[in-house]
């Protein structure tokens, strides 16, 4: 699926079975509280976090499936097209970061 089909994808699921979009404030709540659910998992399976029982169920995939879900509903919401603005973010982080990387000793 391309980043286009997700919009459009997202779009049409929304319009069939969601009535109509959330607010972006409230899709703004609900994308802080996916990135959150991501965040206790890495915490909890990567990082020094123990993880709790309750965490054994949880799905990192599904949890990232749901922040891009967010982020398309964000972008249909506002117009804008995530395939033109993901191309544009790459030219930007090109032309700035080109060399700035393979300098840094942290990274060596």
């Amino acid at each position: 699926m391309t980043i286009s089909e997700l919009q459009k994808s997202v779009d049409v699921w929304i319009n069939t079975y969601g009535v109509r979009y959330f607010s972006e404030l409230t899709n703004m709540a609900i994308l802080t509280e996916e990135v959150g659910e991501v965040a206790r998992i890495i915490a909890r399976r990567y990082g020094e976090q123990s993880e709790k029982p309750s965490d054994a169920e949880a799905n990192l995939a599904d949890e990232l499936a749901d922040v891009l879900w967010v982020v398309a509903c964000l972008a249909n919401q506002t117009g804008i097209d995530l395939t033109e603005a993901i191309e544009r973010n790459f030219s930007k982080k090109t032309a700035r970061d080109h060399q700035r990387h393979h300098a840094n000793p942290k990274l060596q």
